[in-house]
C-alpha cells in the first residue's frame, strides 16, 4: 500500500476533482454518537465499528462511514439541490481478515436532488466512471429497489414482508426466512413446542434480560399469528428467485426484468427506474451493452442503500475490497430528516487502494 502522504495527496486531488463539478467540500467528526447509528441498524453496527464512552456525551463510535452524518448535516441546514464532497478517515473492525485495514481513507460526491433521480444516479456513477477508467476495473451495478418492490408485492402478511424486508442485506438469513415462510424447511422444534403450549409462560424460571413477560407474550403471540399465515406461494417464491438471479449487462437485464414483471407487476415501477437510469447513462456516453447488472449486488454493504448500489472492482486482485462504492439511500433522509426527507445518491472512493493499483487515477 502507498505511504500515508501519497495517499492524502491522492485524496485531495479526488476531492478538488468533484469540486470542480460543483459540490461543496463540508467535514464531519471523527467521533459520532453511537445512539442513532444504533436506532439505524440495529446491534449488528458493533461488530464492524469501535465503541467508547464519554461521561457527558454517552456511546461515541469512530466515524464508520461518512454518508450518515452527511445525510444528518444536509437535513439540519442543506438548501436544495446540493452537492457535496469530503475526505478522511474511518475506521472498521476486521475481526475476520487481519490483512484487511481497520483505518483508512475515503473520498467521497453526493447528491441531494429532488427533480432527477434517475439522472442525480447517472451523474455520480458516470464521474466515478471516467475517474477510474485507467485502473481497468470491472464496474458492478444493481438495484436494491427492485428486489424491495419483489418484496412487497408479496401475497403474505404484513409482519412477514416486514421481516423479509430487514433482512435483505443478510442473504443467508433473507433465504431461511423464505424457505420457513414458503413451507419449505420446518419451524424449528422448541419454537413449535412454545407454540402448542396451552401457556408458554407456565412454569417459567425467573426473568433474565430486559425483555418482561407483556414483551414475551406480545412476541408469543406475533409467532402464533404467523404460524396461522398461509405460505408463501411456489409461483411467487420462483418469480423472486428469477429477479435475484438476473445477472447481465444491463440492457439485457431490462428485458429479462421486464418479462419477469408481466408476472410480478409489483416491480414494474421500479424496473422503469432502471430503464430512466439507463437512458441518463447513455446521454453520458456509457455503453449500457457492456455494463454489468447484478440484481443481488449490493446486499451485504451497508443497510441504507435503497436503489441504485454500484461499485468498482479489481478482478485480478480477488482479495481486495472494491476501490469504489456507492448507491442511492432515498429512506436514510426520510430517516434523519424529522419529517422531510429529499432523494439522494452518492459514493465513496478509496485512493490508497487506487495508487496501489497503478498510480494516480
Amino acid at each position: 500500500m502507498p505511504d500515508r502522504a501519497a495517499t492524502l495527496a491522492e485524496a485531495a486531488r479526488l476531492r478538488g476533482l468533484f469540486e470542480a463539478a460543483g459540490a461543496q467540500p463540508v467535514e464531519t467528526s471523527i467521533l459520532q454518537p453511537a445512539e442513532v447509528l444504533l436506532d439505524l441498524y440495529g446491534e449488528d453496527i458493533r461488530a464492524r465499528a469501535y465503541v467508547t464512552s464519554d461521561a457527558l456525551r454517552g456511546e461515541q463510535m469512530l466515524r464508520p462511514d461518512f454518508t450518515v452524518p452527511v445525510v444528518q448535516m444536509h437535513m439540519e441546514h442543506g438548501a436544495e439541490p446540493a452537492r457535496y464532497t469530503y475526505s478522511g478517515e474511518v475506521f472498521r473492525r476486521q475481526e475476520e481478515d487481519a490483512t484487511r485495514a481497520n483505518e483508512f481513507t475515503q473520498v467521497g460526491f453526493e447528491i441531494f436532488e429532488r427533480a432527477a433521480p434517475e439522472a442525480a444516479d447517472a451523474e455520480v456513477f458516470s464521474m466515478f466512471f471516467d475517474i477510474l477508467r485507467p485502473l481497468g476495473l470491472r464496474a458492478a451495478t444493481g438495484d436494491i429497489g427492485i428486489l424491495m418492490a419483489a418484496v412487497e408485492g408479496l401475497r403474505t402478511s404484513t409482519r412477514r414482508k416486514a421481516a423479509l424486508r430487514r433482512h435483505i442485506w443478510r442473504p443467508r438469513r433473507f433465504r431461511a426466512l423464505i424457505d420457513r415462510f414458503s413451507g419449505k424447511s420446518p419451524v424449528p422444534e422448541q419454537r413449535a413446542a412454545l407454540l402448542a403450549a396451552a401457556d408458554p409462560m407456565a412454569g417459567a424460571e425467573p426473568m433474565i434480560g430486559m425483555r418482561g413477560p407483556d414483551e414475551i407474550s406480545e412476541r408469543i403471540n406475533a409467532l402464533r399469528e404467523d404460524a396461522k399465515t398461509a405460505p408463501i406461494s411456489a409461483a411467487e417464491v420462483e418469480l423472486l428467485d428469477a429477479v435475484l438471479a438476473v445477472r447481465e449487462t444491463s440492457d439485457n437485464a431490462l428485458e429479462r426484468l421486464r418479462d419477469i414483471a408481466v408476472d410480478l407487476p409489483a416491480i414494474q415501477a421500479a424496473v422503469d427506474r432502471l430503464a430512466r437510469r439507463l437512458e441518463a447513462l447513455q446521454a453520458r456516453g456509457l455503453d449500457v451493452t457492456k455494463l454489468d447488472f447484478e440484481a443481488s449486488y449490493g446486499r451485504t454493504q451497508m443497510e441504507y442503500y435503497d436503489g441504485f448500489v454500484f461499485g468498482f472492482h479489481a478482478e485480478n486482485r480477488p482479495d481486495l475490497p472494491p476501490v469504489a462504492t456507492g448507491g442511492r439511500y432515498d429512506a436514510l433522509t426520510r430517516q434523519l430528516g424529522r419529517g422531510r426527507e429529499i432523494p439522494a445518491v452518492g459514493g465513496v472512493i478509496r485512493p490508497g487502494l487506487a495508487l496501489s493499483l497503478g498510480g494516480a487515477t
